[in-house]
């Protein structure tokens, strides 16, 4: 620094080369975390799929095997269980990259107003949730999750008596 307080051409020029490596790096995981969500309901809809599949052939297929109905039953109830819990570990994965996301666009929002100036990027606003896909992801999940268990208790397990 010099006497009057300010930082050197020096001490400047390295502030704003670590500015930079820091706003490459947020960018990084801003893109990253966009990323992982395509990933999470990617994954879910493999194992919700898997899991409602083998449910539907325990339906069709437990009398063929020699299954007691209550068995069958309790296999059923358990497979739609397991894909519960997917969809909640899905959803938990979604909610969380939401809130990293927000984190890392105000730090980069900061990063601009420091280096380029006040205002020169916005800042995320929560309240936009109806605009990002993240929010239709986990409505999917839901409805799909909610739809899956009104259907087996209207129709699967009556039917296994």
């Amino acid at each position: 620094m010099s006497e009057s307080g300010e930082a050197g051409p020096e001490a400047v020029a390295v502030r704003n080369e670590f500015a930079l490596e820091r706003y490459r790096y947020v960018l990084q995981q801003i893109h990253a975390v966009n990323e992982n969500a395509h990933r999470f309901l990617a994954i879910y809809q493999t194992l919700a799929t898997a899991l409602v599949s083998a449910a539907l052939a325990l339906f069709v297929g437990y009398r063929k095997w020699g299954l007691a109905p209550a068995t069958a039953r309790g296999g059923l109830v358990g497979l739609l269980t397991l894909t519960s819990v997917v969809a909640a570990f899905t959803g938990t994965l979604i909610v969380v990259g939401a809130l990293a996301w927000l984190d890392y666009r105000n730090e980069e929002c900061d990063i601009t107003d420091t280096v380029v100036g006040p205002g020169f990027r916005k800042r995320p606003r929560p309240g936009n949730f109806l605009r990002w896909y993240e929010t239709y992801v986990l409505l999917f999940i839901v409805v799909s999750v909610i739809t899956m268990w009104v259907l087996a208790a209207l129709f699967l397990l009556p039917a296994m008596r």
